[in-house]
């Protein structure tokens, strides 16, 4: 919300800087993030959100959809990149599991540009854990993506459980023990659980 902040952190030593262009504000201010990551050789990642679509996008398409998403996206790259800047990441996040995945889909065929998955807003634990691994699974799955984080009402700490479990259950790095066991059933004759 407030590209100060955003110079602060970069002048202070952080590694990547997430913006919401939706919401930081003019061009101007924009610019001034831009060139003070270009100082210090800071990543920005573009972080667009179905809860914070520009006005202008959002009165085009009438609510959150896959298509706003990108056209948001898209002009912020190439604003990013209209001053000399392409060391860009890119999120596309909506709370919605289709429009997310549908806009990661529509954008990973038009930048080549890392693209940081993830399901904004989605829920509490048990609720969140089953979209977040819905979205940023199936996105792994057609080998579109290239950072994550789960998004969970909930202590961060478990949001890491739950996306070291998704990167195990796809294969992806050797993050411990996957214990397969088959559900209780009418032949079970002990305490299975």
């Amino acid at each position: 919300f407030d590209y100060k902040l955003a110079i602060l952190a970069i002048e202070n030593g952080i590694d990547k800087l997430r913006i919401n262009p939706g919401n930081i504000g003019s061009e101007e201010k924009i610019k001034a993030v831009v060139e003070k990551a270009k100082e210090y050789n800071v990543p920005i990642r573009i972080g667009v959100n179905g809860g914070s679509l520009e006005k202008e996008i959002l009165k085009k398409y009438g609510k959150v959809t896959p298509e706003a998403l990108v056209e948001s996206g898209i002009y912020h790259i190439r604003l990013l990149e209209k001053y000399g800047f392409e060391d860009i990441i890119i999120s596309l996040k909506a709370s919605n599991v289709k429009v997310m995945r549908k806009a990661y889909q529509m954008i990973a065929k038009q930048i080549n540009y890392p693209l940081h998955l993830g399901v904004t807003e989605a829920g509490t634990y048990f609720q969140g854990s089953i979209k977040s691994a819905i979205g940023i699974g199936s996105l792994l799955l057609d080998d579109i993506g290239d950072t994550i984080r789960v998004s969970l009402t909930e202590d961060p700490v478990e949001e890491i459980g739950v996306a070291k479990e998704i990167l195990k259950v796809l294969g992806i790095g050797k993050l411990g023990t996957e214990i397969i066991s088959c559900p209780t059933c009418g032949r079970t004759e002990i305490d299975l659980i």
